[in-house]
């Protein structure tokens, strides 16, 4: 089931009997005879004293993939635009908050928390009004962790090899473009068996994927052979509060970037 180290080994500690890890996977979003969901409703959390910080650059699909879960789990931020071409991560007031000057960057109280993908799941698990977005049932939250791996070590680290050199003035290697719809073939695989990239449900593997590949398509990568991906971004359109503002803004913003620098160097993205 989930074949990457780190996501069997928190499977195998979270435990495969007793309390929730006792369902299978397909009972987390399946509802019961009964038509009450399976999955466990903790008592939601009391919205923040304060207004968490976000440090963040519209233009950054992982931070694109943090507005979805806020926007979802309906806590608001505090937006704090970051100018990373301009240096600000780098001025001593932000490397007091995070020493890595990386983007996005959380405040919540005394939690400083960086890691896109960590955010996320601390927002689900914060502020969440049940578990749907990122299961307490361990054999549903291995599947969430492995889609959220394989956003991180795959599929958003192949576009930022293909894609990323151009903003250096470097055409494209045309092999990590193969490797990048390689992993766009995987994601088509996984939707296979399910509405979502995890479950039947949108969770936060949904919001991270959906911010990378809505990047892909906006620097001009043709999705229509993926059927099933094409299918999936129309569902996370209409299942994801705030989409437009949360995401597409976003991502026409560094596609209509990379267009440019693409057009510059004579790339052509679908040869």
């Amino acid at each position: 089931m989930a074949w990457r180290g780190g996501v069997l080994l928190s499977y195998l500690l979270r435990g495969r009997r007793g309390g929730s890890g006792s369902s299978s996977l397909h009972s987390f979003n399946q509802p019961s005879l009964d038509g009450a969901p399976r999955s466990q409703t903790p008592t939601p959390r009391p919205p923040p004293a304060t207004m968490p910080d976000l440090y963040y650059m519209a233009a950054s699909p992982p931070c694109r993939s943090v507005l979805l879960t806020a926007k979802a789990v309906g806590v608001e931020l505090n937006l704090k635009k970051v100018d990373v071409m301009g240096g600000e991560h780098m001025k001593p007031e932000f490397l007091e908050i995070n020493f890595q000057h990386t983007i996005p960057t959380l405040v919540d109280g005394n939690i400083k928390l960086w890691e896109s993908r960590a955010i996320c799941s601390y927002l689900a698990s914060q502020y969440g009004k049940d578990d749907s977005l990122y299961p307490n049932n361990p054999r549903a939250r291995c599947i969430v962790d492995a889609r959220l791996n394989f956003d991180m070590g795959t599929l958003y680290h192949r576009f930022t090899d293909y894609a990323f050199p151009a903003m250096r003035g470097q055409k494209p290697d045309p092999a990590n473009l193969e490797k990048l719809k390689e992993a766009l073939g995987w994601l088509n695989r996984f939707l296979t068996e399910y509405t979502f990239a995890a479950g039947n449900k949108v969770t936060i593997a949904d919001h991270c994927l959906i911010s990378s590949v809505s990047t892909i398509e906006a620097i001009g990568i043709e999705l229509d052979e993926y059927t099933r991906i094409v299918k999936w971004m129309k569902r996370c359109k209409i299942a994801m509060p705030g989409y437009k503002e949360a995401n597409v803004d976003g991502a026409e913003m560094i596609g209509s970037f990379l267009k440019q620098k693409f057009e510059e160097l004579k790339v052509e993205v679908n040869p």
